[in-house]
């Protein structure tokens, strides 16, 4: 048993390593040119090249896929000198980068040719200071900075590393400051005094950062985890209502072979695994939200907090996904329990005179279940990751339609992290499954 569970856990971790390196290939390979969705077609390509350096998109690809990973906080440290902390923002609370100078948080900027820190008070406010003392002078960064100039002005030249104001480890060149396009609400923003590099800042998916969101400007994870969350009440949900239900509708037909109860359930769960879920997500809108205005025909969340002040928006998307899979496992466990139901130690109970609920109840429905458990294991997987089409019908703001919404946007790094959220909660539902199978099944636990 012990072996049993390593091993799966052995198995768990490279296939998430697998997985994570798969996703960055084929985002990095089917992405495109992201910064032509978000500034648009009219753009130019100096506009493009200095948006591309913000985002960290003119480093190499396994660089960024390490940064996206573990982080590149501590590489970006040796560059600046000093520890790198993140604070709350004091007005959106959001984790902002800080350096810590001496135990002051600091960061810098460039304004008119000054290099400036901006220092942190203990009440979040910034106090303003000049740091041109802080310039250094180049040396092996000189080649990197300016290919054109000569041998002594590249030992002459003035450099500084440092957090900007933007979540950036960036180098400053003294007097030679980049012309830089800013995104800003109503477009491209020129400004004087930009930095030569750029290092976006981030902690790593290991350590739940795994970057900026691009169609939105906000770390993913705080936009992921709200979605995250009302997914998995979702699933949940249709977890606790479809699963009792099909296993003892399930039950029912499996002792009911042949009669009228089991060609009823039996063809009542076919007709439901075989509607698509948009025809049945659209046709309980009808009845219920339209024709007969007992249930919200949309997922309308004013708040966060929708959900649990209105639990009737859950109704009609539960409704949908306990139709769909209502009929399949049902017939799975039917199946299973028939198949049960006909073995010889099932027979000799009865025959001992052991009363027939007790036996359908103590030994077959038990192994019986071996069969079904994996599949709803599956399911839930289903269930968390698959119900795009479901939240995308009802307006629900879940995992599901964060993908959809990400991946046509092309923010891949908000696809890359949600991506990976689905594999962990399949990766960890099938060790769930396999564990669950070897309590079931006394064979594998005593091998």
């Amino acid at each position: 048993m012990a072996q049993f569970l390593i091993r799966s856990v052995i198995s768990l971790m490279v296939t998430l390593v697998l997985v994570s390196i798969t996703l960055f290939g084929v985002m990095e390979m089917g992405s495109g040119d992201i910064t032509v969705r978000i500034l648009g077609t009219f753009a130019t390509p100096e506009q493009r090249a200095s948006y591309r350096a913000q985002l960290g998109l003119d480093q190499p690809a396994w660089l960024r896929y390490v940064d996206w990973l573990v982080g590149n906080d501590w590489r970006a440290r040796s560059q600046v000198g000093y520890p790198l902390i993140t604070l709350p923002d004091p007005q959106t609370g959001e984790q902002e980068w800080w350096a810590d100078v001496e135990g002051t948080p600091t960061q810098w900027r460039v304004q008119d040719g000054e290099l400036q820190a901006l220092e942190r008070q203990p009440d979040g406010s910034t106090q303003t200071r000049s740091a041109e003392q802080a310039w250094q002078r180049s040396s092996e960064e000189g080649e990197e900075i300016s290919l054109s100039a000569s041998e002594g002005d590249r030992s002459e030249r003035q450099i500084f590393w440092g957090v900007d104001t933007q979540n950036n480890v960036v180098m400053w060149v003294q007097g030679e400051g980049e012309t830089v396009y800013i995104l800003t609400q109503s477009g491209m923003r020129r400004q004087g005094d930009g930095p030569r590099r750029y290092i976006p800042l981030r902690k790593g998916l290991i350590r739940g950062d795994p970057g900026i969101s691009l169609q939105t400007g906000r770390p993913v994870a705080v936009t992921l985890l709200p979605r995250l969350r009302n997914t998995a009440i979702l699933a949940g949900t249709s977890f606790l209502v479809v699963m009792p239900l099909a296993l003892a509708l399930g039950i029912l037909a499996g002792v009911n072979e042949g009669k009228p109860l089991d060609r009823v359930i039996s063809i009542l769960g076919l007709w439901a695994t075989a509607t698509p879920e948009f025809v049945t997500g659209i046709f309980l809108i009808l009845i219920f939200g339209i024709w007969l205005r007992v249930l919200p025909a949309v997922s309308v969340f004013l708040s966060e907090d929708a959900i649990f002040r209105d639990p009737q928006l859950l109704a009609l998307p539960v409704m949908t996904l306990t139709a769909v899979e209502l009929g399949y496992i049902s017939r799975m466990t039917r199946a299973s329990l028939v198949e049960v139901m006909g073995s010889a130690y099932i027979r000799t109970a009865i025959l001992k005179g052991v009363p027939y609920w007790r036996v359908v109840l103590r030994h077959g429905v038990p192994n019986a279940l071996m069969a079904p458990i994996t599949v709803i294991m599956l399911h839930v997987n289903w269930l968390v990751g698959g119900v795009v089409v479901v939240e995308s019908i009802f307006g629900f703001p879940g995992l599901g339609k964060y993908i959809y919404d990400s991946a046509i946007f092309g923010d891949f790094n908000a696809v890359e992290a949600a991506a990976m959220v689905m594999v962990l909660i399949a990766v960890i539902t099938r060790l769930l499954g396999d564990l669950i199978y070897t309590l079931l099944n006394p064979r594998v636990r005593q091998a």
